[in-house]
């Protein structure tokens, strides 16, 4: 008895090469994790003649907070060139590969700068949209018969005729689409092409979410390795500054003893003498330094505020007192002009006092030939209740460029200064709840201070 055996069955060349193809796609999309090189990938594997398969492929992500779909680049097959295989001749090993100077090439080519300045409305009430985006179906021309609206006018401005449009899906959320065309040769898109473009988006869906995963994952830990490098170098100025309040701390006292000596030399010498002279600049480099070892110890020490009601006004008062021979040595006129008190506020007087006797004195120092000082007081509605206080001066103002740097620690515009006046001041008036702002006016400077106003019973 004769045994036939059943003829093989040969697999069709196209699917033999649909396969390959596949394969290869597959292998592609975990080649590379860098987002870019994926993007440039995928299209081209779509457009490229070693596949053969469309002739034009665009690539738009959705941005989550806007709701729209960016272009991201677009490919036609003039520009799909590059791609090459890599791994061998077997397609289970094998994949494509693109060089960075092909990716430039295809980035600035004309048809992908105008697919990357097109943005689509993606949740706009639109046939082609609503399927792809909303429902997660690909969508091809004439299946609706669906008329160009404003939502996908991008059709027309890109000079897309027979097109389909893929989803990117990952965990049942819209990446993306890929919009893909034959415009040279006008060949319709079959449903073998679909199918096909099918199987490849939902690949290219999930590589390019394992991309973003992966980029987010290096962003934040690029963010946490730069916080932990400021709070070490945060660590490293803490103890710095200890270290530098402690060593002022113990230069006040010898230097108050070298001042107190010296001092003493002053009025015992002639004042025509050289012994005289040499002791006067050491009293004043005494008191240079115990000025500025002052400011270093104010600013480095925490704050101790003792909040009272306190009257503006009466703050103002005091430090015209204290600046009045300031005033009258440097040649300055003070001029006021105080609406009707009170001014009550809530907070600590000695360092309020601080605070504008500071802004008067540089201005002093600023108006160094003589010059006027105007103070203003009035309450105004911002937030809240609060009390303005304006000091202005003719001194000629702060250079524009250092404008925005003055209450910055450690920065002056004085030869002998250390830079922390107006940062102490700056900080009093933060923990008061109340700000300072500086600009040019005129022929000087301006000081702009904000107090809340305390209700009064």
């Amino acid at each position: 008895m004769e045994v036939r055996t059943p003829p093989q069955q040969t697999v069709p060349r196209k699917q033999l090469d649909e396969l390959t193809i596949l394969y290869q796609f597959s292998n592609t999309m975990l080649s590379t994790i860098r987002l870019n090189k994926l993007t440039h990938l995928i299209l081209t594997a779509l457009t490229s003649r070693t596949t053969g398969i469309f002739e034009r492929a665009m690539l738009f992500l959705r941005n989550e907070k806007s709701g729209m779909l960016q272009g991201m680049l677009g490919i036609t097959r003039d520009t799909a060139e590059g791609l090459k295989v890599v791994g061998g001749d077997d397609a289970l090993s094998s994949r494509w590969d693109m060089d960075d100077d092909a990716i430039v090439h295809q980035r600035e080519s004309a048809f992908s700068k105008h697919v990357r300045s097109t943005r689509i409305e993606a949740g706009a009430d639109c046939t082609i949209m609503r399927r792809v985006v909303r429902e997660h179906r690909l969508y091809a021309l004439g299946e609706d018969g669906c008329q160009v609206c404003e939502s996908c006018d991008f059709i027309q401005r890109l000079g897309i005729t027979a097109f389909a449009v893929a989803p990117l899906v990952a965990r049942d959320k819209a990446l993306g689409i890929i919009v893909v065309d034959n415009p040279v040769s006008n060949k319709l898109i079959g449903r073998d092409d679909l199918h096909f473009l099918q199987l490849i988006a939902n690949q290219a869906g999930m590589a390019v979410e394992n991309s973003m995963l992966y980029n987010r994952i290096e962003e934040a830990h690029s963010n946490l390795r730069d916080a932990r490098e400021r709070l070490v170098h945060g660590e490293r100025l803490a103890a710095i500054g200890e270290m530098a309040a402690n060593l002022a701390h113990e230069l006040k006292n010898p230097l108050v003893t070298i001042g107190g000596f010296a001092g003493r030399l002053v009025k015992g010498l002639a004042s025509d003498s050289r012994e005289h002279q040499y002791a006067d600049t050491i009293v004043k480099e005494i008191g240079r330094l115990e000025r500025m070892l002052a400011d270093i110890l104010g600013f480095s020490r925490k704050p101790t505020i003792c909040y009272s009601n306190c009257d503006v006004g009466d703050i103002l008062e005091d430090c015209f007192a204290s600046c009045a021979t300031t005033l009258e040595d440097h040649g300055v006129t003070l001029a006021r002009s105080f609406e009707d008190g009170p001014w009550p506020t809530l907070g600590d007087a000695y360092q309020l006092k601080q605070v504008f006797l500071n802004i008067m004195l540089n201005a002093c120092e600023a108006m160094s030939d003589g010059g006027s000082l105007h103070v203003s007081l009035r309450k105004v509605s911002l937030d809240k209740k609060c009390i303005l206080v304006s000091i202005r001066d003719s001194g000629g103002g702060i250079p524009a460029d250092m404008l925005p740097r003055i209450f910055t620690p450690f920065f002056t515009t004085k030869p002998h200064g250390t830079g922390l006046g107006l940062a102490i001041v700056n900080r009093i008036l933060q923990n008061h709840g109340g700000s300072i702002e500086a600009r040019n006016e005129g022929s000087g400077a301006v000081f702009t201070v904000i107090l809340q106003q305390a209700e009064t019973p």
